[in-house]
């Protein structure tokens, strides 16, 4: 790390710490005025001024726009708007964590985002305000202002209710169903014609989404090594878009599962539409189900994408034993999923509880860094052989995500509602710039299971994944 930007890291958290200092006395502030009348639309209003001129990053490329139609300027050229939509909504977000306010006010139609997401997203690594000690009681005062006239917050009616242990086999389903069983109609109006819902790959950055997410498909199957009659597993199958390539492209036999029964029925009749019914199994199962009852080497290679962040941690050593145990010796394993990056600095982690997407996108979805789904896939005796960090591919993938709902959002709001249509949006358009930034990692690792003599069946280079 260089100096300079050491210095400013320090100077990024002082600031944080500060102001985190500052809500902490505003709490006890609020708590002692929580009798007083309303505060008026005029102190309401000059109190939010008064706030997002101190709390703003000094270099955003977004205006803010207040309910009576006031712009605050960016101090860059414009990509989005930031509308507070009434004089509740700066006083429901004055609250920890601040990942949670933020995300729930947005829920309710507190705020309205135009334009880039992304921009908005990233207030926690801009964010970069000084608070001068004179301005304090000011700021104290607006605070307690915004919180008295924020009353009571309305609920959110996307929450989750998920019971049993976590990551137990129930919990899982429930988990699963959540996120994925919305609607097929629904994840039609944004995904590709094949319907992958995970990382694409722009080899040349110019691909259309269909063929970056054929060219994905293409890529595993060739790191796989995958050759006609072998058995593949795929772990996590979706709509069946990788099992279908598989049989149709290379010749595989393939079993499919997942715990979706949406994509269940869906992958099926896809399959027989592609007419490789014959070579390709759909089953509803969970993957420790598959893992442990399945005869030892039965099979020559699996396929886990997109699911290993569903495992948890306290279950990789398991997922990746079971799965040494059900590969045939020289088989491969393709483990692609979602890592833990690069934090977002400017703003404490203690401020930040990160559960957002986990409450109400990925329920107990965990993600680890590479360094520890790497650490127990070799402590299951696998050799890591290739690792591939393919971030960069999945912000331009939830872009086109993002691009396709927009395009869609009267269908898609008719379909999920406005609570859970805003949901996605900003998940979506949040999401692509976490990868952009290298908040979060796409890592596909290339995993083998050495044979008698020792040895694991992948070339001597890396030609062979991109001749043809």
């Amino acid at each position: 790390m260089s100096p300079t930007r050491s210095t400013a890291g320090r100077t990024a958290n002082r600031s944080a710490l500060t102001w985190a200092a500052l809500a902490t006395a505003g709490a006890a502030l609020i708590a002692r005025q929580a009798t007083r009348p309303a505060p008026t639309d005029t102190e309401t209003l000059d109190a939010t001024r008064t706030l997002l001129r101190a709390a703003l990053p000094s270099v955003r490329p977004f205006d803010v726009q207040l309910w009576n139609g006031e712009v605050i300027a960016a101090t860059r050229p414009s990509r989005a708007r930031l509308i507070l939509n009434s004089p509740e909504t700066l006083g429901r977000l004055l609250k920890l964590p601040l990942d949670m306010a933020l995300g729930e006010a947005y829920l309710r139609g507190d705020f309205e985002i135009e334009g880039n997401i992304g921009d908005i997203a990233a207030i926690a690594e801009t964010f970069d305000a000084t608070l001068n000690p004179a301005d304090a009681p000011a700021l104290l005062r607006a605070a307690a202002t915004l919180r008295r006239r924020a009353g009571a917050t309305p609920p959110i009616a996307v929450t989750a209710s998920l019971e049993g242990p976590q990551h137990s086999r129930e919990r899982d389903q429930q988990a699963i169903s959540y996120h994925y069983d919305v609607s097929n109609d629904f994840y039609r109006l944004w995904l590709d014609s094949r319907m992958v819902y995970s990382c694409a790959y722009f080899p040349t950055g110019t691909e259309t989404l269909d063929r970056a997410q054929e060219a994905k498909l293409d890529l595993i199957c060739r790191k796989l090594r995958l050759q006609q009659g072998e058995h593949l597993l795929d772990i996590g199958s979706g709509w069946g878009g990788l099992a279908i390539h598989a049989a149709q492209r290379y010749g595989a036999r393939v079993l499919g599962v997942t715990l979706s029964e949406a994509q269940l029925h869906e992958a099926r009749a896809r399959a027989e539409a592609a007419g490789v019914a014959d070579r390709v199994t759909f089953e509803l199962r969970d993957y420790r189900d598959v893992l442990a009852h399945a005869p030892e080497g039965s099979f020559d290679k699996i396929a886990s994408v997109g699911m290993a962040e569903h495992v948890g941690r306290r279950n990789m050593p398991t997922y990746f034993r079971a799965a040494y145990t059900a590969l045939k010796p020289g088989g491969l394993m393709m483990n692609h999923a979602i890592s833990d990056g690069i934090p977002q600095a400017r703003v404490p982690l203690w401020l930040q509880s990160g559960n957002f997407a986990r409450k109400y996108v990925f329920p107990d979805g965990e993600l680890l860094p590479i360094w520890e789904t790497v650490k127990h896939a070799t402590e299951a005796q696998f050799e890591v052989r290739d690792i591939e960090n393919l971030r960069e591919h999945y912000a331009r993938t939830l872009t086109h995500w993002a691009a396709n709902l927009e395009t869609h959002h009267e269908e898609a709001r008719a379909a999920l509602g406005e609570q859970r249509h805003r949901l996605w949006r900003l998940y979506l358009g949040a999401t692509s710039h976490y990868f952009e930034k290298g908040h979060l990692g796409l890592y596909q690792t290339l995993l083998a299971k050495p044979d008698e003599q020792r040895r694991a069946h992948v070339p001597l280079s890396r030609a062979d994944l991109y001749e043809g």
